[in-house]
């Protein structure tokens, strides 16, 4: 099965209109990430009616920000959280099926320069092969020497004993949540970015909608729902301060965040189709170098951080970390030179009531959902290999607390995303970007104006023209960050080819493309200065 209609226009105006429309909701959703999107997909495809706003585009935050991994979580394994692997295990099957041009199998070696290593981790990865079952993406296999650097041919040499091989997933991020806006507009949702909302709505002590802003224009809109979930990740508490405040009980904070900071450096420094992993670095963290669109990630850290900003900017020590664990286990290290785009992302990591976040590493990754007095519905933690199981707690809260009337489960668990392909995928999420990664839309971008027309890294002046008509872009950086992932590839090259998406963003949208501002923010993706 897949999805070949004739995609749905996302013009502005039409969707504003749609959101002046007096109309009571079953369903508003504030947050369009992962999460909120998830949430979104799933109620509309229930039958309920649903409306989504986001403050800034979808996927802005963290959920443009992550490894790129669709794991069951191997570290969560080895902490004894069996219910969690089985549920990300189940959920990284189900991801990988319903959008098979976004998200591919991806084997994993992790290297032993200890003669303990290979069978120690082996034999866990061996429980992660049991735990999978049927869901499995491949067997894990004890490797020699020679067949690691076969696997991983930049592996350090020097020590090697052996490693082992294991499978998990592996995704582009922002185009998936993409594919997840654009699958529940299909089914009938309203989703709408760049729309911040400004204030909640409550009668009688309950929360009935909220009112939020077009940021272009200034216009506002009022939006009543009979459930609003607050689904804004990191920001989370912001949103349950605002409720308390409206119904006289004081909130604490339930987010402690995390810093994660990714390099990304040229493959040559990792040529190959297998992605390295370390699970235990000298501060006792997880480091991958994964191949990705072309380009190796490098990361991840794990930094406690107050601030919960936009734009967040790496730590120095970060950076020194990556690149120093990176050269313990590569026969090349990448140096500061050889940055082409380093990127930060913010985890809404759930704290117990009584902690002040201070170790982030041993705080929970699980999904909290909880109800106020009020009827707000928030979620947060979590991450993105669950977000469909999330999407479903969050509605079951939603009956349970009797805002909806109970509607069956299990719609999205074979419900293929915009764009997923009939048949096998003939490409990896490894390659460099290219037309392959709108599957079933392919052929629509390639009849758009300007589909010989190559930009640079892989985009086209047609792939500009179908992100504005049709994917929600309004800005160059909605198209170089998001529709297609230069800025977090190679964030000099974004940077050449700015003025000429903006070009062709004014010409269809009649509207200033931000240019300026999106050469400013790519400047914090270069290379820092140490």
């Amino acid at each position: 099965m897949t999805n070949v209609s004739a995609p749905l226009s996302t013009q502005r105006s039409d969707l504003l209109d749609r959101l002046a429309q007096p109309h009571v909701y079953d369903l508003a959703v504030i947050g369009g990430g992962a999460t909120g999107l998830g949430v979104a997909l799933d109620a509309a495809a229930r039958g309920f009616s649903v409306v989504l706003v986001d403050s800034h585009d979808f996927a802005k935050g963290t959920s443009s920000r992550a490894t790129k991994l669709v794991h069951g979580g191997v570290r969560y394994l080895a902490q004894g959280n069996i219910s969690l692997v089985r549920e990300a295990l189940h959920e990284r099957t189900t991801l990988l099926s319903n959008a098979p041009h976004l998200a591919q199998p991806l084997a994993f070696v992790m290297p032993s320069y200890r003669c303990w290593e290979t069978p120690f981790y082996g034999i866990g990865l061996t429980m992660y092969d049991a735990l999978a079952g049927k869901a499995g993406l491949g067997s894990t296999q004890f490797l020699g020497r020679e067949r690691t650097l076969q696997c991983l041919p930049t592996a350090r040499q020097d020590g090697l004993k052996g490693g082992v091989k294991y499978w998990d997933g592996q995704f582009d991020d922002a185009r998936l949540a993409l594919a997840l806006a654009r699958t529940a507009a299909a089914r009938g949702a309203l989703l709408v970015n760049y729309c911040p909302a400004k204030k909640l709505v409550h009668e009688g002590g309950r929360v009935t909608g909220f009112e939020c802003e077009d940021a272009e224009s200034g216009r506002s809109f009022s939006v009543r729902a009979r459930c609003v979930v607050n689904a804004t990740g990191v920001w989370v508490d912001g949103l349950r301060q605002m409720d308390g405040e409206a119904i006289g009980k004081p909130v604490k904070p339930m987010v402690a965040p995390s810093q994660g900071v990714h390099i990304v450096v040229d493959r040559e420094f990792l040529p190959s189709d297998h992605a390295l992993m370390v699970p235990k670095t000298a501060d006792g963290r997880v480091l991958f170098a994964v191949p990705w669109l072309g380009k190796v990630i490098l990361g991840t850290t794990d930094s406690p951080r107050q601030d919960v900003v936009r734009e967040p900017l790496p730590f120095k020590e970060e950076v020194a970390f990556i690149l120093n664990e990176s050269a313990r286990y590569l026969s090349r290290a990448p140096k500061q030179e050889d940055i082409r785009s380093i990127w930060v992302g913010l985890r809404p990591l759930v704290k117990p009531q009584d902690d002040d976040g201070g170790n982030t590493k041993s705080i929970s990754r699980e999904h909290i959902v909880l109800a106020s007095r009020s009827g707000l519905v928030t979620v947060t933690g979590g991450k993105w290999t669950t977000y469909r199981a999330m999407a479903e707690d969050v509605l079951q809260k939603c009956f349970d607390t009797g805002v909806l009337p109970p509607k069956a489960a299990g719609i999205t668990n074979q419900l293929p995303l915009v764009g997923s392909p009939v048949g096998a995928v003939q490409h990896s999420i490894s390659d460099a970007p290219g037309i392959h990664l709108y599957g079933a839309e392919a052929a629509t971008v390639a009849a758009l104006p300007g589909s010989a027309k190559e930009l640079g890294g892989g985009l086209t002046e047609a792939m500009v023209r179908f992100a504005a008509r049709f994917e929600y872009a309004r800005t160059v950086e909605d198209v170089l960050a998001r529709r297609s992932r230069l800025l977090f590839l190679d964030a000099r090259k974004a940077i050449d080819m700015a003025p000429a998406v903006a070009g062709i963003l004014q010409e269809e949208l009649g509207i200033d493309p931000q240019l300026p501002a999106f050469l400013a923010l790519a400047q914090q993706y270069l290379r820092p200065e140490m």
